[in-house]
């Protein structure tokens, strides 16, 4: 695997000679499939022939950002999210109810989906996916001898970082190879099957060492600041090149930047995706704790069904906002620690609040502690007056110096692309 290229590298050029043909299936939520739009949109605007497939209930997203060809791909990933087994597993007493739903929830349509992506990506010179279902579209792009690339937004290879104690460096590859074999045993049936499908060889190793050991490029789209020194621990053929974002406008820019001038800045709160138990009472919670704090917030409800409510002076509820502009004129900002939604935090310079809810975004919460730009909590552990204490925390003097200090470290998302689409294009010159 080539490692990153150097700053001397001509990686900042505009184009390159001739069309590469680009197939982009990615998997997820929003925070998933946003970066790997803005990825199709600059390959786009270099001139190369882009399609690109996400989930049904994210295809009208895509499309309206502008990526010319969108096909469906996969299950519906807001209601995946709905899965007992992704948010209350642990109240799951039965472990054989545990690892049936585990094995249904990985690999739900994959049949489906590999037909799908092997269609999509009929002639092209490179794919990429995300990090979900990555092992799937490394086998497609394995049968159509073609180089194969893979967003990861957060640390998934063996690594220090993000273990809650530090351990020997022989002892990390032991844990995560036990955590690699568990996660194959519970694909392999459909792992293999594709396999035959695709008339390739049964794998003899687990899924994640064969597509390492295959040269796959893994993007690491999260930004060095929070995982200081991983990098250099993969020997550079991991390269971390920041976060990735389309920056969008809403409809609701001008009344939410009014509604911003009209009043002390408020406090940004918002789920992204996340389903949350009894939206009108986490909305209620929320204004109670600023209005004893004496703040106003600013409520994005996302996915929560809250339907339309006028803003008052104290609170305005929006389905979205552009991150990039409103976040900056906050107080603080709180969120579920989606690792988008944490690098829009922290680069703004506004302190962090994260209440997590399942996924990867425990990880989020140690570094936003770790960086000392704010605090975390777990949602369900959230109370009235718990948030009015993180609130309080972060709010104070050393938090809003430190991450006034941090956010000018972070890489503008610019920067982050740019690079990204020249190690892409670069892959494709290794098509043999």
């Amino acid at each position: 695997m080539a490692a990153a290229p150097t700053d001397r590298h001509p990686r900042d050029r505009e184009n390159r000679s001739g069309t590469i043909k680009f197939a982009i299936a990615v998997h997820g939520t929003r925070g998933d499939v946003e970066p790997a739009t803005a990825v199709a949109l600059e390959l786009q605007r270099r001139g190369h022939d882009v399609r690109m497939a996400v989930p049904p209930n994210l295809v009208g997203f895509a499309e309206s950002a502008g990526v010319g060809s969108v096909n469906s791909y996969g299950p519906d990933s807001q209601r995946q999210l709905q899965a007992e087994v992704f948010h209350d597993w642990f109240k799951l007493r039965n472990p054989v109810k545990v690892l049936r739903q585990a094995r249904e929830y990985l690999v739900d349509s994959w049949a489906d989906m590999s037909a799908a992506l092997t269609g999509l990506a009929a002639g092209a010179d490179v794919i990429l996916s995300g990090t979900t279902y990555q092992e799937l579209a490394a086998n497609v792009a394995e049968a159509q001898g073609v180089p194969f690339a893979a967003l990861h937004y957060f640390p998934v290879r063996a690594n220090n970082h993000i273990l809650p104690v530090r351990l020997a460096p022989g002892l990390v590859e032991s844990v995560w190879s036990l955590a690699e074999w568990s996660h194959w045993r519970l694909l392999r049936p459909a792992y293999d099957e594709q396999r035959r499908a695709l008339g390739l060889p049964r794998s003899s190793i687990r899924a994640v060492r064969h597509m390492v050991e295959s040269g796959a490029l893994e993007i690491q789209a999260y930004d060095k600041v929070f995982f200081p020194g991983l990098e250099a621990e993969w020997g550079g053929k991991r390269p971390l090149v920041g976060t990735m974002t389309l920056q969008s406008a809403t409809d609701l820019d001008d009344a939410v930047d009014s509604w911003i001038g009209a009043g002390r800045p408020p406090i940004y709160f918002g789920f992204g995706s996340m389903p949350v138990d009894r939206p009108a009472e986490t909305v209620a919670m929320i204004a109670n704790a600023c209005r004893e704090l004496g703040e106003r917030a600013l409520i994005c409800s996302g996915v929560l069904p809250l339907g339309s409510t006028a803003p008052t002076q104290e609170v305005m509820i929006v389905p979205s906002v552009n991150h990039a502009a409103v976040l900056p004129r906050c107080r603080a900002i709180v969120h579920h620690g989606g690792s988008g939604t944490t690098a829009a935090s922290v680069r703004s310079g506004v302190p962090t609040l994260v209440l997590w809810i399942g996924a990867d975004q425990p990880v989020w919460a140690k570094q936003i502690k770790r960086l000392a730009v704010g605090t975390s909590r777990r949602f369900s552990g959230t109370t009235q007056a718990t948030l009015r204490h993180d609130l309080q925390t972060i709010l104070g003097p050393r938090c809003v110096a430190r991450a006034r200090e941090v956010g000018r470290q972070m890489t503008p998302p610019s920067r982050s692309l740019t690079i990204t689409v020249a190690l892409l294009e670069e892959l494709a010159t290794r098509r043999t």
